[in-house]
């Protein structure tokens, strides 16, 4: 078994720097490109099965990969591939000069979410973690041949593969993934490894870290 975890391309709010949890936006003209180059890089893989979050972002990037991979692969809905709910604080600003969040609290869930409270009205990584490593444990359970793509978001994606971290101590593995980052997940026997690590298939002078100041 395969799975073909990919973080949705980009939209406005991640060019725009407000916090964009389950605020239903769609992709912007470059997260469409970004998607459609991954698609292309991906053509010699058939995918049997492919899962989304039910926000458009998500699935708009499910759609266009596999389009662009030349399959025709149904698109089932799960909900525990959404984003963080961050609650009354969605839509906000966090970058410096126009930050319209508490500054300490952003910082910490910038730098070590493990000890940041959860969102106001919204949800904690923990509950983050518990929702979408439960899907991603009962889908390795399977123990099939087949091949998987997963269409989430950068929050939703580092709490999934926490579990298979070798620092599960370090929630961002480094960084918030990047729009349209591939990791794969090879399982056997119902156990998982990362066998690709936050790959992007388009040019590296295309990657834009959107949240390096906050």
């Amino acid at each position: 078994m395969l799975i073909y975890i990919v973080r949705h391309g980009e939209t406005n709010a991640n060019v725009n720097g407000y916090l964009q949890g389950w605020t239903d936006d769609p992709l912007n003209d470059n997260g469409i490109l970004l998607a459609e180059i991954t698609g292309r890089q991906m053509k010699d893989i058939k995918f049997d099965y492919c899962f989304s979050s039910p926000l458009k972002r998500a699935k708009e990037t499910a759609e266009i990969i596999i389009r662009e991979s030349g399959n025709n692969t149904l698109i089932t809905i799960d909900n525990r591939l959404i984003e963080i709910d961050m609650g009354s604080w969605e839509r906000k600003k966090y970058r410096p000069g126009e930050r319209e969040v508490d500054k300490k609290a952003i910082q910490q869930f910038f730098s070590n979410p493990f000890h940041f409270e959860g969102f106001p009205q919204g949800e904690t990584i923990f509950q983050v973690c518990a929702r979408t490593q439960s899907f991603l444990k009962e889908l390795i359970s399977r123990d099939d041949d087949n091949i998987y793509l997963v269409s989430t978001h950068g929050v939703a994606l580092r709490a999934m593969l926490n579990y298979l971290y070798e620092d599960k101590k370090d929630f961002w593995h480094g960084h918030v993934p990047y729009n349209c980052s591939v990791s794969v997940i090879e399982a056997k026997g119902g156990k998982g490894r990362i066998v690709i690590d936050d790959k992007v298939y388009y040019e590296l002078d295309q990657v834009i870290d959107q949240y390096a100041n906050y």
